[in-house]
């Protein structure tokens, strides 16, 4: 049976800042297949958004390669990169003054030419995206005027009109209230149940556990833990990798591992024998 090939293949990737004596990216390894969302995951300056950069070339890596679609990255041209994949990233300042629908419709560059008006088929893709991100009233207001919240749910709605086959995230929940939040994420279930692939990194744990096939647990630059929903999110691992006494429950809802830290004074206080008894 021929295995199909992972829309992202990620192997031994080392990455070091300059002047850095220990790598952002330590031997990093892990495949995104096409139809599941793989969420990498751990806690702040383990090296979750340099593989974000790595993946846009703006980091040198050191070691290692990155393949899409079976193509080594380094060969591929900006364009076929754009085809391949969208990408979210974490921050990105809102500085040419368009309206949203203009912006979305950056999305479409790979598919178009160097000049001329956008095709049907563009206009429909950017329509589309605008649907499913729930920024109809947006579409119209310039991007300089909109709050963090829209401003990325725009940003997702122009990767969205991209139409590439691989969809990258990093912290796509960033400033969004509870409701948009899980929009997001029920958006990016859909997306991935439709077949592409998703690639999504977050520091929503409880969030990631409900959504994710897949979990790629970083500390310190390395592969602390990966592999199903279950076999990531125990309490030994998370809290050896977070530093932070916790429990590991089941989310009352639908039964998945959910993380509960629990008042280090608490803990503490628990553990010290009552000594007024």
């Amino acid at each position: 049976m021929n295995v199909p090939e992972a829309a992202l293949h990620v192997d031994a990737l080392t990455v070091r800042y300059p002047g850095r004596r220990l790598a952002a990216l330590d031997a990093v390894s892990f495949d995104v297949p096409a139809g599941a969302i793989t969420a990498v995951v751990g806690p702040n300056g383990s090296g979750k958004s340099t593989i974000v950069r790595a993946l846009l070339d703006r980091v040198p890596y050191e070691a290692g390669t990155i393949c899409l679609h079976g193509q080594p990255l380094d060969r591929l041209s900006t364009t076929a990169r754009a085809r391949a994949m969208a990408v979210v990233t974490q921050r990105e300042d809102n500085v040419l003054p368009l309206l949203v629908r203009e912006f979305v419709m950056l999305g479409r560059h790979p598919h178009r030419g160097a000049f001329g008006a956008p095709a049907t088929a563009d206009v429909a893709a950017v329509e589309h995206a605008i649907t499913r991100t729930a920024i109809q009233t947006l579409s119209d207001r310039r991007v300089d005027t909109l709050s963090g919240g829209e401003w990325q749910r725009v940003r997702i709605a122009r990767a969205l009109a991209q139409d590439a086959p691989l969809l990258v995230l990093d912290e796509p929940t960033t400033f969004l209230d509870i409701a948009h939040e899980m929009a997001i994420f029920e958006l990016v279930d859909m997306l991935a149940s439709e077949g592409r692939a998703i690639l999504l990194v977050s520091h929503q744990l409880n969030l990631v556990a409900r959504f994710a096939t897949r979990i790629v647990l970083l500390h310190g630059g390395k592969v602390a833990a990966s592999g199903t929903i279950d076999t990531v999110m125990q309490g030994a691992i998370l809290e050896q990798v977070y530093g932070w006494p916790l429990v590991v429950t089941r989310d009352p809802a639908i039964g998945v591992p959910a993380l509960l830290p629990l008042r280090g004074h608490a803990r503490r206080s628990s553990m010290t024998p009552d000594t007024d008894a």
